[in-house]
């Protein structure tokens, strides 16, 4: 684990500054283990910061009723710490939400999300897939893997869940955003999760962050580290980005379209095995809707999508025909720029 001296000696960052005209809470003891159940008192944030210290999980304070870092904080990473003393100091001017940096932690979140508008991907719009719990267990299913909840797991303030995992030490893991599927997200190096104890109070969700079991942090199944590798860790030359695929074909709509374009390429590169040819199918449905509105070229669009699905493993003639029916059904329902 990172050293602390750094923000022992010298002052060095927002938590070795002495908090003014306040001192340490005299109920703030760390509990012998992070236990489930709601947190309702606004003052215990220090009792689940030094508990989650306790575990070897690096914090660093969040702005009160937010998910932000604190104004000043901007280096979160290496200034987050388990130094007890620290967490005592900085706690004591505030109840700050705890941020929970993943990378020094050696875990990997995984972000189950719900729904924040009624539309969904044509490719998980199924019965029983509602959020991003209903899809990761369907990746279970299709994959023939075992459900991976038997892990320290948190309720977030809209419903959600976060996972926490050990990460594996035989390759570097990052965040993602959908690479797993519909509403997933996974935090690990370079990113950070608002820890249980936590109250946030915006605009799109009001509530807590809450400890549904407290179980230790399980590692990670060796198959979700396999999806969530990186492509160049594993030493592969297709294509890594849209742009990539894109610049090889010399195609560009303009603006808007092209930027959908873009997206849609991309999440089928991101498309991992068990829902590569769904995402194929939903991305071929809506450039589909482009192409009908003139707005975008066909030959562009299925071009652009052979090479993205080829690239991520799928053979020619299934996504020949997976991108042709896409494309076709999208043709019956144009859309144009709003």
């Amino acid at each position: 684990m990172r050293s602390t001296a750094h923000l022992e000696k010298g002052g060095a960052g927002p938590l070795a500054t002495d908090p003014p005209g306040s001192s340490a809470p005299t109920n703030g003891t760390s509990p012998n283990r992070l236990q489930a159940g709601p947190s309702q008192d606004m003052g215990s944030q220090v009792r689940y910061a030094l508990a989650a210290a306790k575990h070897g999980w690096h914090v660093f304070p969040l702005t009160p009723g937010e998910k932000c870092p604190l104004k000043g904080f901007t280096n979160w990473e290496r200034e987050a710490t388990t130094d007890q003393e620290l967490i005592r100091r900085c706690w004591s001017r505030a109840p700050y939400n705890i941020g929970i940096a993943c990378g020094p932690s050696r875990l990997v979140v995984v972000d189950l999300d719900t729904p924040k508008t009624a539309e969904r991907p044509a490719a998980w719009d199924q019965p029983g897939v509602n959020e991003g719990a209903d899809v990761l267990a369907l990746i279970c299913e299709r994959s023939g893997q075992p459900l991976p909840f038997d892990t320290f797991t948190v309720r977030t303030r809209r419903g959600g869940m976060h996972l926490y995992f050990a990460a594996p030490t035989d390759r570097p893991l990052g965040n993602t955003a959908r690479r797993l599927g519909w509403l997933i997200d996974t935090r690990a190096r370079g990113g950070y999760v608002v820890g249980p104890g936590s109250f946030v109070d915006l605009p799109d969700g009001v509530g807590s962050y809450d400890i549904i079991n407290p179980e230790p942090a399980a590692p990670l199944p060796a198959w979700l580290a396999t999806l969530l590798t990186p492509r160049e860790f594993e030493g592969e030359s297709t294509p890594a980005s849209a742009r990539e695929v894109l610049a090889t074909l010399g195609g560009r709509s303009a603006g808007y379209v092209y930027a959908a374009l873009r997206g849609e390429v991309q999440r089928v590169l991101d498309a991992v095995p068990g829902v590569r040819n769904h995402t194929l199918n939903a991305a071929a449905f809506a450039l589909g809707q482009f192409v009908a509105s003139g707005l975008l070229s066909a030959e562009l669009a299925e071009r652009a999508l052979m090479t993205a699905a080829q690239g991520n493993g799928l053979s020619l003639r299934e996504a020949a025909t997976t991108i042709r029916s896409g494309l076709t059904a999208g043709t019956f329902q144009p859309r144009g720029i709003a």
